[in-house]
């Protein structure tokens, strides 16, 4: 793993960009998507919460390739809750092997659950650590 700065949308279509996100679906099925990356995501993507809580609504909250080069990454269930070191924990080894089947060679992740989610990222770099191999950039704004 290899910790950088920058934009994490400089690297669309250069490498795989980790969205965070979370469980919770709104009455239309969409998954909500309400600040940081996520919201960005959407803002670029409108499709993107009804794809995502499709796959949410079908097999749980999980790791998901997105299509447009995007993959989910759970760090809470519901968008009020706040990120769960065990939840980015899990969402570590879900990306780490979607990442093996789909034969990806970068992927970007922002540190999350350290923006908006109030986590610090000394709790959670030594978990990204523990499973990111030197496919994986972690990027912040700086």
């Amino acid at each position: 793993m290899k910790e950088i700065t920058g934009d994490l949308w400089d690297h669309l279509g250069c490498a795989v960009i980790a969205i965070t996100t979370c469980g919770q679906l709104s009455k239309k099925g969409e998954v909500l998507m309400l600040r940081g990356c996520a919201k960005q995501a959407r803002e670029r993507f409108p499709g993107l919460p009804a794809r995502l809580g499709a796959l949410i609504g079908q097999g749980g909250n999980r790791v998901y390739a997105l299509g447009d080069g995007l993959v989910s990454f759970p760090v809470e269930e519901g968008a009020f809750d706040l990120p769960g070191l065990a939840r980015i924990e899990r969402s570590c080894r879900e990306l780490v092997e979607l990442s093996d089947e789909r034969g990806w060679r970068e992927i970007l992740v922002p540190r999350p659950g350290c923006g908006g989610g109030g986590l610090s990222w000394q709790e959670v770099g030594p978990i990204l650590r523990r499973h990111f191999d030197d496919r994986f950039r972690v990027i912040h704004p700086g």
